[in-house]
């Protein structure tokens, strides 16, 4: 095999492979990239067996051909070389690689190609997802997903595609997000539910990111595995089985005591006080009065922290904790303008809601923490 390709495109691409490769892997073939020429293209793939990535770059092939190479030591080596200038690669014996731009020389050892997992082909696509909105959806609900790996079912989010919506929901047990927004979708037949694993949503948030506004996501799937086909780049997932909770029985519908705050006003509040919330806790107080929302925290080991954000409620008075991080990320993914909380009592669930958001329906379900 041997072929040329330009630096700065070559870097974007093996930038985009990076989170798929682990870190620490027993099966020394998963640290490397599949690299294939043939034509005038050169293909990339990486996999850590759950998540797998297939994308290239246009490329000068002198002679057709496949080897395997180190991830992330390609990436560094490319990334030091001039800008945009051509790099050459030529496979020798026994696997190892020469890379070469102007006076720079480099071997690398490779591995057999024959070693690296084959990835299933992309399959005839269900839906045509606009990118934006697949991103919104993944921004609005990635970080309510369960780390805690015993909660197999909980470590992704659940996508609901129907001929005329989109939802996505995720939940760690202490909180839920479920975003839904109304899109005709053509060419959708029936309902179709998947469980997509929490990274490879971060790896689709990222080539969404990559690609632009324009994007559009083809979606498959096989038995196995779920497909995201993004212009010439694939990412492939294996599905996660198993029954997610069922959500809607938790979603508060009692919640009659409600203020509405501007986000801009409460989110800074939260921030401050929860510098001297519990380091392990994060705990922090709400107090609704009828002189507005009292914000308040307590450490041994730091002090206390209160802070009045003025606001109109007339419900009865109510004190709540909540978990500062979590009221934070919701934040954070909340548009700029007026929130909705929404409580019952001091040991059940409280929702918050954007206001105004004509495009999505967002509710965060959060569960209250003993003060």
């Amino acid at each position: 095999m041997e072929f040329s390709v330009s630096q700065k495109v070559l870097v974007a691409e093996l930038g985009l492979t990076q989170g798929v490769i682990e870190k620490k892997t027993t099966i020394p073939i998963l640290s490397n990239l599949l690299l294939e020429a043939k034509g005038d293209r050169l293909s990339i793939a990486a996999t850590d067996l759950e998540l797998g990535i297939k994308t290239g770059c246009p490329a000068k092939v002198k002679k057709d051909g496949a080897g395997t190479v180190p991830a992330r030591r390609l990436l560094e080596i490319v990334r030091m070389l001039p800008l945009d200038k051509e790099v050459r690669f030529k496979l020798l014996e026994n696997h190892w690689f020469h890379i070469a731009c102007e006076k720079s020389n480099f071997r690398l050892v490779g591995m057999a190609k024959d070693n690296f997992p084959v990835l299933p082909a992309f399959p005839h696509p269900l839906v045509k997802i606009p990118g934006t909105l697949l991103a919104t959806l993944i921004a609005k609900t990635i970080f309510s997903i369960s780390m805690e790996e015993s909660r197999y079912t909980l470590n992704g989010a659940k996508l609901i595609l129907k001929p005329d919506s989109m939802t996505m929901v995720a939940t760690d047990g202490h909180r839920l997000a479920l975003v839904e927004t109304d899109h005709k979708l053509e060419g959708l037949k029936g309902e179709h539910e998947a469980l997509i694993p929490k990274k490879a949503m971060a790896e689709l948030q990222r080539l969404l990111a990559d690609a632009g506004e324009e994007v559009v996501a083809e979606f498959a799937r096989d038995e196995n595995h779920l497909f995201f086909k993004i212009g010439e780049r694939l990412l492939l997932a294996r599905m996660l089985t198993g029954q997610f909770p069922n959500y809607e029985a938790v979603l508060p519908r009692e919640n009659t005591r409600i203020v509405q705050i501007d986000r801009s006003a409460i989110e800074p509040a939260v921030r401050r006080v929860a510098l001297l919330a519990d380091v392990r806790s994060h705990a922090i107080k709400f107090a609704l009065t009828s002189e507005g929302v009292e914000v308040s925290s307590s450490s041994p080991d730091f002090g206390e922290a209160k802070e009045t954000v003025e606001v109109s409620y007339k419900g009865e008075p109510l004190t709540i904790g909540f978990n500062a991080n979590y009221l934070l990320d919701f934040f954070g993914a909340a548009p700029e303008g007026k929130v909705s909380f929404e409580f019952k009592d001091e040991q059940s669930a409280g929702q918050l809601r954007p206001l105004g958001d004509e495009q999505f329906r967002y509710r965060y379900v959060l569960m209250p923490m003993r003060i």
